[in-house]
């Protein structure tokens, strides 16, 4: 299994997709494609600077390197989406200015990366590549061929990665005791309402349909509950669903999600209330519409169970401490830094 290393992936991730997206300190190239390549010179609009950290400056091509690390699917856009550009810009900036403090941090502990580390670490980047011709060919082009130059801003990620796990991942373990003491503190958040688990078949009518039009709705509705009649199973009913449904819900096989039951329209509700689990319901009227429900599950109101949220729980307030500790790191780093916007 591979188990790379978050912020070494996403820079592996920048290669791969969108040209040589690469951390701060080096020249820096965004190609939409390969046969059309600029580099980045001392007067390219890339090499501006944006931001001073104690001194080292980061780029417009640093900047652009995070802004695609967040909307990876710039490529297909032909860029950043103006609408997202300014929201995008700004996550970028912090996440920029995050990662060079963490990096100054991790050299001033004096941190060091384990040569067989790094030797994994490019191998696993030179897998990014389909062969080695093209490998080499980007060595050649973004770093003048000179692997030492990559291989540095591979050392940088990984100790970008060990400080942060160090102060953040290794301190936001939630153990199984910590979530069942929250899960017993928040009785109300793990209570649920009554649902219901169904498909449907639905027939609608035109907008603005004539009488002789919902005459003959009627009639299809009529087909239709005869035909569901026949289904015996949850994949016969979604099978008939794809073929003869007007709603939405048919490219999922008519399938819903758990609905409370007070989202649920009366006479639907009075449907349900007489079913058990695997039965289809007669034709039911909506206004105009008619729909015809088969229902799976039925969830009576209640508390659920520890078992059966404790994983979900546990991955929640692992995220939430990652979240507070990076936070909390980001302003302590922060207030012992010179921070310049140019």
């Amino acid at each position: 299994m591979n188990h790379q290393p978050p912020v070494l992936a996403a820079m592996l991730l920048v290669f791969a997709t969108a040209g040589a997206q690469i951390a701060s300190h080096a020249p820096t190239v965004f190609r939409q494609s390969s046969a059309n390549t600029p580099a980045v010179s001392a007067t390219s609009p890339l090499s501006k600077p944006v931001v001073r950290i104690n001194g080292s400056v980061l780029t417009e091509s640093d900047l652009l390197r995070e802004e695609y690390a967040i909307f990876p699917y710039a490529r297909q856009h032909g860029g950043i989406p103006r609408d997202l550009a300014p929201q995008i810009r700004d996550g970028a900036m912090k996440m920029m200015v995050f990662e060079e403090l963490v990096y100054q941090e991790a050299l001033r502990r004096r941190m060091t990366v384990p040569a067989a580390r790094l030797q994994r670490a490019e191998n696993d980047f030179r897998k990014q590549f389909p062969n080695p011709e093209e490998y080499n060919a980007f060595v050649r082009s973004e770093f003048h061929g000179a692997q030492a130059l990559l291989n540095e801003k591979i050392r940088r990620s990984l100790l970008i990665e060990a400080l942060l796990k160090t102060e953040v991942e290794n301190k936001s373990i939630v153990t199984p005791s910590e979530a069942r003491a929250y899960y017993d503190r928040n009785p109300a958040r793990f209570m649920h309402p009554e649902t219901y688990t169904f498909q449907t078949i639905s027939i609608l009518p035109p907008p603005n349909a004539t009488p002789a039009q919902l005459k003959e709705g009627r009639t299809r509705a009529e087909g239709a509950m005869r035909q569901a009649g026949t289904a015996k199973t949850s994949e016969q009913f979604g099978l008939l669903a794809e073929k003869i449904s007007d709603d939405d819900y048919r490219v999922m096989m008519g399938q819903h999600k758990p609905v409370p039951i007070d989202q649920l329209a009366p006479q639907v509700v009075t449907a349900l209330k007489g079913m058990k689990p695997g039965e289809t319901s007669g034709l039911i009227q909506l206004e105009e519409a008619y729909t015809i429900v088969h229902l799976q599950v039925h969830t009576p109101a209640g508390k659920s169970k520890f078992q059966e949220v404790s994983a979900e729980l546990e991955k929640e307030l692992h995220q939430r401490k990652q979240n507070e500790l990076r936070s909390a790191l980001d302003q302590r780093l922060q207030k012992a830094a010179k921070i310049e916007v140019m």
